[in-house]
């Protein structure tokens, strides 16, 4: 892999090579100054202003030749729309056909112009990012502050590209006019829901796409996912049809329905199962958690068996889960917590959810991917909510053929039968993508069809935010001083520990956010049955109804995040404020002096609930941006390091409840949620030493 200015430059559309950014002379720039510096020759405001001078002019140069070329774009259109009105008179399917190749040769020549801004955009990001980690600066916030909101901002330019969006509707527009019933004149203002099929088109609004400033819905819920795309836009930015099959798509989102539903359903019914076998009903936790501690080493085989094949792990899966819940089930007539803990760990050896992120990232084309990304979080958290829910439901006892048939068996007979109609399911239905050769393989990781990151979207800010967060100069060892050689500076880790070592301080915090968010929600829906009994008799029913609420504010929360509050905020701001609702959460929650009451639980575990899921979306797209990308591929990615880091969180938590357990019920409360404060605590004082790295 060669390093990033030879990349940029390798991109660029040769006729146009003068109005480029001039990356290298840059980053030569920088140098120089951290030279004059270090040699006392320059003080550090003068740099500034020589540097932002510099960004000034290049910007400059940009803005110009784009405005240059959209005016070109323009009068092309402009002479085109003149046809028509002649073609209305006297109708020629020739003459139409002509002409619409026409608008799409003008589309073509746009959707370069995107490549350009896009380019651009990238490398001014980058060289800022550089400026920054070199000499420890806030620059890029004060250089994008000043220029973008000055009334004749250039900047805005690049990152509202105005005009560029005219020449999309324009082109559009003529398209449809001229479309299927050639001579009719649709209009796409008659009628906005009428699609139009042109691959150009669909080619354009990709680019816009990606040029988008604004973090929309889909892109916040495919943040969730942090599945990466590529740095560099390129002309052909797709996965080869081939590999993709919807059908297999549909059975990855199953399989990770599934799979939250069967981690869940037993929530509402673990205490009343331990005490029907002889044990504490703070056992819960460690009934509830087999599945976490599991999943920590079912994660890495799946995560590298997915290198060679996506359909004998969902076969494995299928099956051990199906195992693994009947052995649930019949555990109650075999009077054995053995065997019940045993089947939950199958269950957590079956975990698949590596390989459905892989299936998603290195099958399913760019132009979909966000979709099937957001519907990877849909089914996650629709699987929270219907696990509980159905649980509630299962109120019943029989017996059939000396086999019990009761509230705590139900969950395990229902999710083996589950199990075992997807089993079938897969079996007949699903297809193993072609594998490539290993050349192109490589070659399609390093463009950016990238293995298992946990969810980042298409529409990503042009110069403040990046699918992958570089190590500073990507082969330039002239500045970061690796002592790595080029070539094995660009190597996925090939070790846990290798993965470890590359953890900047950033994204130590970011893994430790991770980790309390998953801590607090694990504490709060495992012991929910428990606590909620103890202090309220609430029936299982009950207990049911409430975490399936708290599963259905899942999507509406994300709704208003990614289309508002995303748009209006930094995401670092809503991750430290997400932290301090979260603690304020975690605050209300304890049980002292006053009598505790429903209300305060209630409040208090939704408040808490909510802003943790806020947090894990803020939390998992800064990742994604701090992140070497070394850690973007490969086995041991940033998106098995993250669920690592949330399996290991709950598998904590899960044990702090059993372990609590033995100080008595009336001391649960309250000692499980001491941890969760310390770590949330802990987490807001690091989130504010590396507040300024987080962009």
């Amino acid at each position: 892999m060669v390093e990033f200015g030879k990349k940029l430059k390798g991109k660029q559309i040769q006729e146009w090579q003068g109005y480029y950014i001039n990356y290298k002379l840059m980053k030569k720039k920088v140098k120089q100054y951290a030279n004059e510096i270090e040699a006392g020759a320059l003080d550090s405001q003068h740099v500034l202003k020589d540097f932002s001078r510099m960004l000034d002019n290049q910007i400059e140069k940009i803005v110009l030749f784009l405005l240059e070329q959209q005016g070109l774009l323009a009068s092309r259109i402009a002479q085109l729309n003149e046809q028509p009105e002649y073609l209305q008179e006297q109708p020629d399917i020739s003459k139409i056909s002509e002409l619409r190749e026409s608008y799409r040769e003008v589309g073509r020549e746009l959707l370069k112009l995107l490549f350009f801004v896009d380019i651009n955009a990238i490398g001014l990001r980058k060289i800022l990012k550089k400026f920054d980690k070199r000499f420890g600066y806030r620059f890029t916030d004060y250089y994008v502050k000043t220029r973008a909101n000055h009334p004749y901002s250039q900047l805005q330019q690049v990152f509202k590209h105005v005009g560029l969006g005219a020449v999309v509707g324009a082109i559009s527009r003529n398209l449809v006019v001229l479309q299927d019933r050639q001579g009719s004149y649709l209009s796409i203002y008659d009628q906005p829901a009428l699609p139009l099929q042109d691959p150009v088109v669909d080619s354009i609004r990709s680019a816009v796409n990606r040029l988008n400033h604004s973090t929309n819905f889909l892109n916040f819920l495919g943040q969730h996912a942090l599945i990466m795309q590529e740095e560099l836009p390129t002309s052909e930015e797709h996965v080869d049809d081939e590999r993709y099959h919807f059908m297999s798509l549909l059975l990855n989102l199953a399989n990770t329905f599934l799979y939250m539903v069967n981690t869940y359903i037993v929530v509402p019914t673990a205490d009343d199962y331990s005490m029907s076998l002889g044990a504490a009903a703070t056992i819960c936790g460690i009934v509830i958690g087999a599945m976490a501690v599991a999943q920590i080493f079912s994660s890495v085989y799946f995560s590298a068996w997915s290198n060679k094949s996506y359909f004998k792990p969902l076969i494995f899966s299928s099956i051990i889960l199906f195992v693994g819940n009947v052995m649930y089930a019949l555990a109650y007539d075999l009077n054995s917590i053995s065997i019940l803990l045993i089947g939950r760990l199958c269950c957590g050896f079956g975990s698949a959810r590596a390989v459905n992120r892989r299936y998603i990232s290195d099958c399913v084309p760019l132009k979909i991917r966000m979709q099937a990304s957001a519907g990877f979080v849909s089914a996650s958290a629709l699987g929270m909510a219907c696990g509980p829910a159905l649980a509630g439901l299962l109120q019943t006892n029989f017996k059939l053929y000396k086999i019990t048939f009761n509230q705590v068996t139900l969950p395990g007979w229902v999710m083996a039968l589950a199990w075992l109609v997807y089993l079938m399911w897969l079996w007949i239905s699903f297809r193993e993508p072609a594998r490539e050769s290993e050349v192109n393989h490589v070659q399609q990781e390093s463009s950016g069809v990238e293995n298992d990151k946990l969810e980042n979207g298409l529409a990503q800010p042009l110069i403040l935010t990046s699918n992958e967060n570089e190590q500073d100069d990507e082969g330039d060892q002239e500045f970061d001083g690796s002592e790595e050689a080029p070539e094995e500076s660009h190597l996925p880790a090939n070790s846990l520990g290798s993965a470890y070592r590359l953890l900047t301080p950033s994204v130590k915090v970011q893994l430790l956010i991770y980790f309390m968010l998953k801590y607090a929600m694990e504490i709060l829906l495992s012991e929910s049955s428990v606590i909620t009994t103890y202090y309220f008799g609430w029936t299982t029913s009950t207990v049911s109804i409430f975490l399936a609420c708290l599963g259905l504010t899942v999507l509406p929360v994300n709704i208003v995040v990614g289309s508002y509050i995303s748009n209006m905020f930094e995401d670092r701001k809503i991750l430290l404020a997400s932290e301090i609702a979260v603690l304020l959460g975690i605050l209300f929650s304890f049980h002292i002096i006053i009598p505790y009451s429903v209300p305060q639980y209630v409040v208090s575990g939704l408040v808490m609930f909510v802003s943790a899921e806020v947090l894990e979306g803020v939390n998992l797209s800064l990742l994604s941006r701090v992140m070497s990308s070394r850690l973007s591929r490969g086995t041991y990615n940033g998106g098995l390091l993250s669920t690592e880091a949330g399996t290991l969180a709950r598998v904590i938590a899960d044990g702090t409840i059993t372990l609590a357990g033995y100080l008595g019920q009336e001391k649960l409360l309250n000692t499980t949620l001491l941890p969760s404060l310390v770590i949330c605590i802990g987490s807001i004082v690091a989130t504010c030493c590396t507040f300024n790295d987080l962009y």
